[in-house]
This record gives C-alpha cells, structure tokens and sequence, in this order.
C-alpha cells in the first residue's frame, strides 16, 4: 500500500533537516514478519476456512479488504512511534488517564484468559502428532514453558529469525495445501466482486470476516517491534512501509489458502466443521483421508507453526507494551524509541513480570473449565480493543501530538475511519450477544 498520509515529502519530524531516509530494501524486512505470524492465529484459519466452507469463494473480495484494512492500521501505529519518537502507549495516556484504565485492566484479563488458549491451541497438533506421549494439558504446560525460556533469554534479533522460519514453515504448508485441493479460479477471481452470501445474518458474517483475521492487539505491537529492529526515526519510513506491506501481504496468502481450502474440500463435500482450534484437527483427520497420512502430518506442523508464532509472538510484543505501560507509570520520560531499540526494556523486570503472568497463572484454566463470568469480560473487553486501537490512532495522527508532515492525509483518515467504525459494529455485536442473563 502506498503512502497513507496523503502527503509527499519524506523529511523528519523534527525542526530542520530531518534523518537521511533510507532505501526500502528488502534486506530489512523483519517486524512485519513478526506481526504477521503472531496476528494470524489458529482461531483466523478457522474462521477463514468456515467462510469457505459456507460460501466458498464468494467472501474472497472480504479477506483482501480485511488485509488493506489491518495494513492502515499497523502503518498508523508504525509512523506514529517513527515520527514522534513516542511509543503508542506514551500517545494513549495523553489523551487522558481513562486510556490507562482501559488498558491497564485489559491486559491483567486478556493475558490471563489468553495465556491458556495459546498454550492449548499449540497444544492440540502436537498431541495428534504424537498420541501417546502425554496428556493435552502436560502439552500445553511444554509450549508455554518452551515459550517462556525462548522469550526470556533471547533479544528481538534472535526472536526475529526463529519467527521468520516458522513463517516459511506456515507459508509452505498453506501453499501446499492450497495447490494441493486444485481451487477453481475461475471462480475465486469472481470472488473478488463485492457480493453478499445470500444467507441470513449475511452483512455480519462478512463484517467478521473483514475484521477477524489477524486483527489483535498485535497490530498495536507493530510499532514497537519497529523500534526493537533499531528503526528510531522518519529516516525509515519508508522501509517500515515496505514492511508493512510484506506483513499483510503474507496474511493475505494465507488467509486466501484457507479459503481455497474450505471452498474446495468442505464447501464441493458439503462438509461441516467445529467453530474452535478442534475444526482444525478434523481438517487434518480429512486431509489425511482424501490425501495420505503425509498430507495430514505436513498439515498438522503447520498447524503448530500457526499457533507457536502467536504464543511466543504475543509472550515478546505484548511484555514489551506492558513494560512500557509500568515504565510511564513510574514517571520516567527517557526517549522510548530508544529505549526499545537499546534492548533495555526486554531485560528488564516488568517485560519478566508479564511473560511469568501469560505462562504460570493460565495454566489453571488448563485443567479446569473456563471461568464463566471472566470469560465474558474478556470478550467485551477484546471486542473493545480494536476500535479503541483505530479510534485513538486517528485522534493521535490529526493532532498537534504529530509533526505536521507525518499527520493522517485524506486516504489514512478514510481508512482508519472505515477501520473504526467496523471494529465499532463487530464490538457492539460481540457484547449485545453476551449471555448477560446468566452474568449476575
């Protein structure tokens, strides 16, 4: 995508000349790989491939506009933290201490609840693939200790390349199986027209699919896997962008694979599947019939690719926006870009203190059912994220918080608009379908 801000210059932000812009190379390329692998979990190929399997390729049009959407977005966050030199947090709390509220309680209760799901969701491929080692929870206590050691010991450089490799692995599989089930596509590129499933709730169901796919708070982490690269300043503007790019170019790929996927074996089979991380162990029991136990067992590594990005993906970016979130908290004003780039903030106790918080105490939900009431919150409060992230992004990026030659230009402004107002309709929908009765 190009240039969002609507304008032309490439200078920086301060007085003067600014930093000497570098080449967009793709040597640089790294964070949007990051966010692209942690963004796109096992719950988006789900998704991804019930909308295929229910609509086979008319929705295909919705992917790609929930990838343009998702790059507007991670572009916002990128230019802010380059621009200002702020992280998106430091801009957050300016706007007032009920930015702190929200996010200091979202993330006590989305990493408690969400710790347990990424353990069990990379969890569930292993115990296929290996039946008869240990039980699923025993599985899911491994991937998140494993996770833990990786994330504690290992600086963003060495996170970087170990996410990169799962990537190939993820981007081999899908493609694989992509090439593998012969999509039509005569009647995928027809799937690029803008329709609407004649089927009820249908308006929704693409507004979902819009949204859905690789749409977390990991896309607020973008910028700070940005200035964890060493990228500090405008002078890497461009290359950030180019970046970007890659990163939801990649989610476009393999959203659109899941959706051959579903289109070509569960659609034409008329087959259902579960709504939850479980569709995609039945999808491997079927590839493994149609196909051979080969394809199955490729299907499910990529599967714990898949899963494993998002847990150690969210166990790096989210510790280091916590970090930051405790470090403004205690009054401290150092030059944040800085600070991230130096490699301090991930050494220091409260990066440690939230990836002991997304590790030991989700393991209890891993053996016992999920706690009624928590569980709605955290949907509310995961429902209210995104339009939060768009809302705010716009407020930041039209205001005198930006240099003037790196503010919102007509078409960022529409596209975090359309991104807020989406995000808007999914959250009410989400909250309205709470089963609030049985709350109180």
């Amino acid at each position: 995508m190009a240039d969002t801000t609507g304008n032309t210059q490439d200078i920086g932000a301060q007085d003067g000349p600014g930093p000497q812009p570098r080449k967009s190379s793709w040597r640089y390329i790294g964070p949007g790989i990051v966010v692209a692998a942690t963004g796109v979990g096992a719950g988006d190929l789900v998704a991804t491939l019930i909308a295929g399997s229910n609509f086979g390729y008319t929705l295909l049009w919705a992917a790609v506009v929930g990838c343009l959407v998702k790059i507007s977005l991670a572009e916002a966050c990128g230019r802010w933290h380059l621009a200002t030199g702020r992280t998106l947090f430091d801009g957050w709390a300016g706007l007032g201490r009920w930015t702190t509220w929200f996010f200091a309680v979202y993330t006590v209760i989305w990493g408690f609840v969400y710790g347990a799901a990424a353990m069990s969701s990379s969890a569930l491929p292993l115990q296929a693939l290996f039946p008869d080692v240990m039980d699923l929870e025993y599985w899911g206590i491994a991937c998140g200790l494993v996770g833990l050691v990786f994330v504690w010991f290992n600086k963003y450089a060495v996170f970087e390349k170990v996410m990169t490799v799962l990537v190939g692995v993820m981007f081999a599989v899908t493609v694989y199986l992509a090439v593998r089930v012969t999509p039509n596509l005569g009647d995928a590129f027809a799937g690029l027209l803008p329709v609407l499933p004649d089927e009820k709730d249908s308006v929704l169901n693409t507004l979902g699919l819009i949204g859905g796919v690789g749409g977390t708070i990991t896309l607020a982490a973008y910028g700070y896997w940005v200035n964890a690269k060493g990228w500090t300043n405008t002078g890497w503007m461009k290359v950030m962008r180019l970046d970007n790019r890659v990163a939801y170019i990649t989610t476009g790929v393999f959203v659109v694979a899941m959706l051959f996927v579903g289109a070509e074996l569960l659609h034409s089979a008329n087959i259902a599947i579960s709504s939850g991380d479980q569709g995609l162990i039945q999808l491997g029991d079927i590839l493994e019939d149609r196909y051979g136990s080969a394809t199955g067992t490729l299907f499910l590594i990529g599967f714990f690719a898949t899963s494993f990005t998002s847990l150690i993906g969210v166990w790096h970016g989210v510790s280091l926006m916590f970090a930051d979130f405790l470090a403004r908290q205690r009054g401290e004003r150092q030059a944040r870009a800085d600070e991230l780039a130096s490699g301090r903030r991930e050494r220091s106790w409260t990066f440690r203190a939230y990836l002991l918080w997304l590790t030991f105490p989700p393991m209890i939900l891993l053996f016992q059912d999920e706690p009624f009431r928590l569980i709605i919150i955290y949907g509310v409060l995961g429902a209210a994220f995104m339009p939060f992230l768009a809302l705010t992004l716009l407020w930041l990026l039209n205001s005198s918080r930006t240099p003037r030659e790196w503010r919102n230009g007509p078409l960022s402004n529409g596209m975090l608009t359309v991104a807020g107002l989406l995000f808007l309709v999914l959250a009410v929908k989400q909250i309205w379908d709470q089963p609030w009765s049985e709350f109180f």
